[in-house]
């Protein structure tokens, strides 16, 4: 049985930042992944303004030695009509996940954590903060799992990874383009129920995509074909799909010696389904409780004090589901659309928020005060005949 302080399960953003964390500050890491890096990861790959911001924090670089594109205009459609293409919007950051995780896992292994990539997992015992490996076993004072939305730690704990009844789900292509750099960022509201559409352009190419609640959705494979239509692209490339824990953060998000982080504790944005950069800062709060804990010989106090950590992301989050309705419901979303085009303190602020360059307690305020007149044309809607009646939020 080989000891480490710290284990951490999965080398994503979450993983990396918990680890070069932990191992800054001296403690002895194993990083762990069943992937050989570098590996591709389904993921529209925006690189928000919060994100920037946490990397730059976490990893001490200005940015990550990835290649990325960078935006500062955004077009919003809506059910086809285009509501308008804004400019000078803070800079969104368009990358893909092979690269940037390998980039972030580098500087992990930089900082002295030992590298445990492309061996499978066979067990995991949360209570014992243990891993069987396919060649070795591992103990830790602290297990931070970093494992994804399908996270194998969380269904040891838990019997299940996630809510089936509140788990998103996203599809995405990815298309060629002539000239990358000439292609705008796009997201499309309606393209998905309880959810939007998108085409962010790469530095390789252009990812198009559509994602929202798995359960309010019956067939998101037609979306997509319907989606790639309104955009004028073929049909014919390979699909990828994957789940999205839309909003719906653990309450405990661990047990014992072992905590979750990023998707594995479902801390993505409810609204624009955002999740590097909560993975990134989960992280490094996992690692720094980590390291308050064995200071003070109480490894078993590593949960509570990751739990006090999270509170501002699980307060955003709770924020965002609160207004999540007006944005995405039936009954409501129109008096949204119609709200986010004539008002351009309201798209500023969505533009803010979506780039991660403000919290939701600005945008809350403009729809909240909008609130009389979205269920004045909701209302409308229902009872015209114009949009389908409301229902419960998931």
């Amino acid at each position: 049985m080989t000891r480490f302080d710290v284990l951490v399960l999965g080398a994503g953003p979450g993983g990396s930042a918990a680890a070069v964390t932990a191992a800054r500050a001296g403690l002895s890491v194993a990083l762990i992944d069943r992937h050989v890096f570098p590996r591709d990861k389904l993921c529209g790959g925006g690189f928000t303004g919060r994100s920037m911001r946490y990397f730059r924090e976490i990893f001490g670089a200005e940015a990550p030695s990835a290649p990325h594109l960078t935006r500062t205009s955004v077009t919003f459609c809506a059910f086809g009509q285009t509501l308008g293409t804004f400019d000078e919007v803070p800079p969104i950051h368009m990358t893909m996940r092979r690269t940037l995780d390998q980039a972030l896992m580098q500087a992990a292994l930089d900082a002295g954590a030992a590298d445990l990539t492309g061996v499978r997992v066979l067990a995991i015992d949360p209570d014992a903060a243990q891993v069987t490996l396919a060649d070795r076993s591992l103990s830790g004072r602290v297990l931070i799992a970093a494992d994804g939305v399908n996270s194998p730690t969380a269904r040891a704990i838990f019997g299940q990874p996630f809510d089936k009844q509140r788990i998103g789900f996203a599809l995405e292509v990815e298309h060629p383009s002539d000239d990358p750099a000439a292609t705008g960022v796009r997201i499309d509201f309606g393209a998905a129920e309880w959810g939007y559409g998108w085409d962010f352009p790469k530095t390789c190419g252009r990812t198009v995509g559509l994602g929202g609640v798995l359960s309010r959705n019956a067939d998101m494979k037609s979306a997509l074909r319907r989606y790639l239509q309104v955009l004028g692209l073929p049909d014919d490339r390979p699909v990828k799909g994957h789940f999205l824990p839309f909003g719906d953060p653990r309450k405990v998000p661990g047990r014992g010696r072992t905590v979750l982080v990023g998707d594995a504790a479902g801390l993505v944005d409810p609204i624009t389904g955002e999740g590097i950069a909560f993975a990134m800062k989960s992280g490094q709060y996992a690692a720094q409780a980590a390291m308050v804990a064995l200071e003070a010989g109480d490894p078993d106090s590593v949960l509570p004090r990751y739990r006090h950590a999270l509170r501002p992301i699980h307060r955003s989050i709770a924020q965002a589901r609160l207004i999540r309705p007006l944005v995405f419901m039936p009954a409501f979303r129109q008096g949204f659309i119609n709200g986010f085009r004539r008002s351009s303190n309201l798209r500023r602020d969505y533009m803010r928020m979506l780039a991660g360059e403000c919290e939701y307690d600005a945008l809350t305020r403009q729809v909240v005060a909008r609130l009389p007149r979205y269920a004045w044309r909701g209302m409308r809607s229902v009872f015209g005949g114009g949009q389908n009646s409301a229902s419960r939020a998931p």
